[in-house]
């Protein structure tokens, strides 16, 4: 599927941008069924968070799933809305090449079947993690806080990326139905992110991102930043 991006600034500039969903959006090989792909998981739970629990689950296709508890955000200062707990439960399709870097790096781990906790002492408590690979050349899964494999380490920021990212998205929903003042802050918050690689495929959001792009009622700033992580969308699907 194919969906145009038109965003009109003041009365003269007009930017239109064609982009495909088709990382986002297509459906697995018709001669490849889900239930036999191999599979990759990461679960990520540590109290007091924002997202204090969240699981994200990855065919080899791209194709898969993040759920998550969202923990209530209260009223403050400078929101005067906060937000009810909620469970989270969203299908993501990842790129191509962030797929294929999980699989090749779950293999390169052995399907998970090492320790890969740090035998360390007076780690400080960043989460527990649980990496799972389930697939017809084996299985496995290990459990740490923290872990000095290189491999899991690589797998780990991964996923925490594309979770941010994931997030962000929520946040950038809320902040234009009740804040789109702030907006602004949080869209160059997300663009220092993404440029520093913490927050990764921009194209879990996209539409977020498009209804940004799209409402004349934005600043204009922010539309284009989000016009921009749209376009940088389109290059990385093609």
């Amino acid at each position: 599927m194919r969906a145009a991006t038109c965003v009109v600034l003041g009365s003269v500039l007009v930017v239109c941008t064609a982009f495909a969903f088709a990382g986002q959006t297509s459906a697995p090989a018709a001669d490849v069924s889900a239930a036999k792909q191999a599979e990759v998981s990461f679960q990520f739970d540590r109290t007091g968070l924002p997202v204090p629990r969240f699981t994200l689950r990855i065919r080899e296709d791209g194709v898969g799933s993040y759920q998550a508890d969202q923990a209530e955000t209260p009223a403050t200062a400078t929101s005067t809305r906060g937000q009810a707990a909620q469970h989270i439960d969203r299908p993501i399709n990842l790129t191509r090449g962030t797929a294929a870097k999980i699989f090749k790096a779950a293999r390169a781990a052995n399907h998970f079947n090492i320790d890969c906790a740090s035998k360390a002492k007076n780690i400080a408590d960043t989460g527990k993690k649980t990496l799972s690979y389930t697939g017809a050349d084996g299985s496995g899964s290990c459990t740490y806080n923290y872990s000095e494999n290189k491999t899991v380490d690589t797998l780990t920021n991964i996923f925490l990326g594309i979770a941010y990212t994931m997030d962000e998205g929520r946040r950038l929903e809320f902040l234009h139905r009740y804040d789109r003042l702030g907006l602004d802050a949080e869209m160059i918050s997300l663009t220092q992110e993404a440029e520093a690689g913490r927050a990764l495929e921009l194209g879990t959001i996209a539409p977020a991102l498009a209804a940004i792009a799209d409402d004349t009622a934005v600043i204009q700033r922010v539309r284009l930043r989000a016009q921009k992580m749209l376009e940088q969308v389109a290059a990385e699907n093609h």
